[in-house]
């Protein structure tokens, strides 16, 4: 199906609502029935009839569509966050017993629920260098049947060959999940290499505007219904109709916008690695990243995120870097309108909060919004020389 298809109408029927060219909010939580027979059938079918909005409301469901379609999936659910779509795809696929196969340094709260919410209940799991197939293939036992991707990673951006990993999960009978937040649908369709799960945090480059906490999960219809009748009904993780609505608003420019961050992030590398103050770009297009054919042979941008490691002797001096930072906001996520800058220099010595990642304090994770690149750059200028 055509992308702007997609974006602009897929699934709005908009003779239904007045003719409007927005969908209307269905901010209800109840839905009514003319008669016992129509119950009775919306009972036998809650994910695709509208009861209860904590199964299915008429603007969330315009959403699943779209995001089905985008990752060229047979449908989708909406969660109310990224960990809880993360968590309802793992956890529909384990039980007591079973273990999981996860790359190394994944998001925190992935890293959080196999190593602390699900060891509770007897769900094992193993780290492995996701850039090792021989490594992941040899962390297989009787009991795996999870292999859990997220290419690329948020911090060093490494990737995993997804036909690959697709190839020996189906070869050992194991369901493949992949976080595809970095790459977004516009630049990465796991689907199409094989992985039976995608689930993103599409509180970034999906909703596009930082003003709404959404996740989403794209699969088989089979799985999705096992999803949605165990972990989505059961837990409730939902997301509310007005926020569905600002999600569907932001879809509307996601090409415009990957685009525009892909393009300013490109140039502004270009400065960056001329810089004698940056010791390494670090982003999948970059020629020097050790990943770089891989990149292109599975990923079509990259979007706005990337890291760079600085030439420093010390904290402090890394610290006096970011205090001059005037036009990049200091903050965690990415995929909004404005430029964001998350130093690892803020974790270290934290207890706890330390990984392979952010015990690099001159790691600096840079995303890059809407705003012109030049008026970036004038600011990165005035931060090196105070470094």
């Amino acid at each position: 199906m055509n992308l702007s298809e997609i974006l602009t109408h897929l699934g709005e029927d908009r003779q239904h609502y007045f003719n409007a060219v927005s969908p209307p909010i269905i901010q209800t939580s109840n839905f009514v029935f003319d008669t016992l027979d129509d119950f009775r059938r919306a009972i036998k079918d809650e994910m695709n009839s509208s009861i209860y909005t904590r199964g299915n409301n008429p603007t969330v469901s315009i959403l699943r569509k779209k995001i089905a379609a985008l990752e060229h999936a047979e449908d989708a659910l909406i969660f109310g966050s990224g960990v809880a779509a993360i968590s309802a795809a793992v956890i529909s696929q384990v039980q007591t017993g079973d273990h999981i196969i996860c790359v190394e340094s994944p998001y925190s709260w992935t890293h959080k629920l196999l190593t602390v919410f699900l060891k509770r209940f007897g769900v094992s799991h193993s780290f492995v260098d996701g850039t090792d197939l021989k490594a992941i293939e040899g962390a297989i036992q009787d009991n795996t049947k999870v292999l859990y991707l997220e290419s690329p990673t948020s911090a060093t951006f490494k990737l995993q060959d997804l036909e690959a990993c697709a190839a020996i999960a189906k070869k050992h009978d194991l369901i493949s999940i992949i976080d595809n937040s970095y790459s977004s649908p516009i630049y990465q369709n796991p689907i199409d290499f094989g992985i039976d799960i995608v689930v993103h945090s599409a509180t970034k480059y999906l909703n596009g505007h930082s003003d709404v906490v959404v996740g989403v999960l794209a699969s088989s219809k089979h799985i999705v219904r096992q999803v949605f009748e165990g972990e989505f009904m059961t837990l409730g993780g939902i997301i509310s109709p007005q926020s569905a609505s600002l999600v569907i608003r932001g879809l509307r420019t996601l090409e415009l916008r990957m685009e525009r961050s892909n393009t300013s992030a490109q140039k502004i590398i270009a400065y960056l690695e001329q810089h004698p103050k940056v010791a390494e770009i670090i982003h999948p297009f970059h020629p020097s990243f050790p990943q770089y054919e891989l990149a292109k042979r599975q990923m079509r941008g990259a979007g706005g995120l990337f890291s760079i490691i600085l030439r420093a002797d010390n904290v402090e001096q890394v610290e006096i870097f970011f205090r001059r930072l005037k036009r990049f906001l200091l903050a965690v996520s990415w995929g909004g309108h404005e430029s964001l800058v998350l130093p690892f220099c803020a974790f270290h010595g934290l207890e706890g909060k330390e990984s392979e990642s952010t015990t690099n304090w001159r790691l600096v994770r840079f995303y890059i919004g809407w705003e012109d690149a030049d008026w970036l750059i004038a600011d990165l200028e005035s931060a090196f020389d105070a470094l």
